[in-house]
């Protein structure tokens, strides 16, 4: 079982217009909601490709009731943990190659549902189950979070796969997550380096060689022994990369979890992630698609 963990998850809102211009006001060719979130884009993503999943996650008020019927909707199971105020709404203005993001902050979460929380994790993981940790921390929930949960759920046999930046990640890497997702910047805050392969070596002094970063339209990098290995990303025509790199993270656990090689399940990652970019709103390709693409690679 593939189990994924949004802390702060929202609904993303998307509105196409043809131009994206300051001081004006911008009419919406197009508009959709998806649910949004680390998390549930990567539980998304595995659903797509056919396999069970499982989304845990903080949820309140009306937004948080939408998020688990669209979950539901998709065959994802949901356990969530229900807090009070309302789950946020995220907020794309998208345009030819251009796109402006909107983040809110989301409720505050107090030490109960904490505490409820990290109790329905331990009542749930087992030994070989994956889960992956995603996106950023709300209020109230301290930076060491995710170093609590790795160390609880790796302590009762379960994988994870971090993917988050900032403290929560620095933190996080003294509890040795199984892997971790880093982009590009992400991957330069907390080590300290200038470029991907040297933030890799100071990840592997660190104890940690299971490490992807993710380059955005340059693929991503990854190590293969003592080697710094690059991933070119397919041609596609880009819609709204939002989302892309979630997409990335659900294909390439897809692949860890049929026991593909790392190489083999970074780069079905990359088509997910390439696929996903080509798509409005927070969309993924089908699996047939992925198939098509993954044999261009």
């Amino acid at each position: 079982m593939i189990y994924t963990l949004t802390l702060n998850p929202a609904i993303d809102r998307e509105y196409r217009v043809s131009e994206i211009t300051f001081d004006s006001v911008l009419r919406a060719t197009e508009t959709r909601s998806d649910p949004g979130g680390k998390g549930f884009n990567v539980s998304r993503m595995v659903a797509q490709l056919g396999a069970p999943t499982t989304a845990v996650a903080f949820a309140a008020g009306k937004a948080g009731e939408w998020l688990e019927e669209q979950l539901q909707g998709l065959g994802i199971a949901t356990n969530f943990v229900w807090v009070e105020g309302e789950t946020r709404t995220n907020t794309t203005v998208v345009a030819d190659h251009q796109h402006i993001k909107v983040n809110e902050a989301g409720p505050e979460i107090c030490d109960r549902s904490i505490a409820e929380l990290l109790q329905t994790v331990r009542s749930q993981v087992k030994p070989g189950d994956w889960w992956v940790l995603a996106g950023s921390l709300p209020p109230g929930v301290p930076s060491n979070f995710y170093a609590q949960l790795v160390g609880l759920i790796q302590s009762a046999g379960g994988m994870v796969f971090l993917d988050t930046s900032g403290e929560p990640l620095r933190q996080a890497l003294n509890s040795q997550p199984n892997w971790i997702k880093p982009n590009e910047k992400e991957a330069a805050d907390v080590s300290g380096t200038e470029t991907p392969a040297d933030a890799l070596a100071w990840f592997v002094k660190q104890g940690l060689d299971n490490v992807v970063i993710s380059l955005g339209k340059e693929g991503s990098m990854f190590l293969q022994g003592d080697r710094a290995i690059g991933l070119k990303p397919p041609k596609i025509l880009e819609q709204n990369p939002i989302g892309a790199g979630d997409a990335f993270v659900g294909g390439m656990v897809y692949g860890l979890v049929n026991n593909e090689a790392r190489g083999d399940a970074i780069r079905l990652g990359l088509v997910c992630g390439s696929l996903a970019a080509s798509k409005p709103g927070t969309d993924f390709g089908t699996k047939e698609e992925i198939e098509t693409l993954l044999n261009q690679l």
